[in-house]
């Protein structure tokens, strides 16, 4: 029974090495080579850009909280009175 779990591991291991063996071969083949401008119709210019500054913007004031000091707790959570 040890001799068929030895087995069992190599083929399984085997089979792992063949298999990452064709995946990166697959991966490797599957690269072309860059593409080459030789081919190009003649190269054209685009349209220029101008530098301008943009429009002015009113300030942005800072967040305030709407509610000053502590906040009542919600119904549930408060005491029963008495």
């Amino acid at each position: 029974m040890h001799y068929n779990a030895k087995m069992f591991a190599a083929i399984v291991g085997g089979s792992a090495v063949v298999t990452l063996g064709a995946l990166s071969a697959s991966i490797v083949g599957g690269q072309t080579a860059p593409a080459s401008a030789s081919g190009a119709p003649t190269m054209t210019m685009g349209a220029t850009s101008t530098v301008t500054t943009p429009p002015k913007v009113e300030a942005v004031q800072d967040a305030a909280p709407s509610i000053k000091g502590p906040a009542p707790l919600p119904s549930e959570e408060q005491g029963l009175p008495g």
